[in-house]
């Protein structure tokens, strides 16, 4: 189980990782610094936080499978909601409703503060090596 989620976070958080670099890269070509906080969080949230519980589950076995499951899908929607809910609310390309923009921008800090959360808890519940 967590192979299979350590992979897939992976994966996530390399995409996302190229979408932070990218915006970098425009944003000091363009020398316009205006997706600076949007940046940020793409990759300290997608690309380090998505890595870094990819690594986890590589390296760690949980004794609690379905938590596993439960706390990266938490985490992939937590990074998409939040950061794209700032990109909307910030830029708002798409001309949506400001109401709708700020709840998918709240929903996806809350999903992944809940991912955090759930983070603090999967630590505690590892297999440990018996010596």
């Amino acid at each position: 189980m967590e192979q299979r989620w350590s992979i897939r976070l992976i994966r996530f958080a390399a995409i996302f990782g190229f979408i932070g670099t990218f915006i970098g890269s425009q944003m000091s070509g363009s020398m316009d610094y205006s997706l600076r906080p949007i940046h940020a969080h793409i990759l300290l949230v997608g690309w380090l936080s998505v890595f870094a519980w990819g690594i986890f589950y590589k390296v760690y076995r949980v004794r609690l499978k379905k938590l596993v499951s439960i706390h990266s899908i938490l985490a992939m929607c937590g990074a998409l909601g939040l950061t794209a809910g700032m990109w909307m609310y910030n830029i708002n390309p798409f001309n949506l409703g400001e109401t709708f923009v700020t709840i998918l921008y709240i929903v996806g800090g809350s999903l992944l503060l809940l991912a955090f959360l759930l983070f603090i808890v999967v630590t505690f519940a590892i297999e440990q090596d018996k010596k």
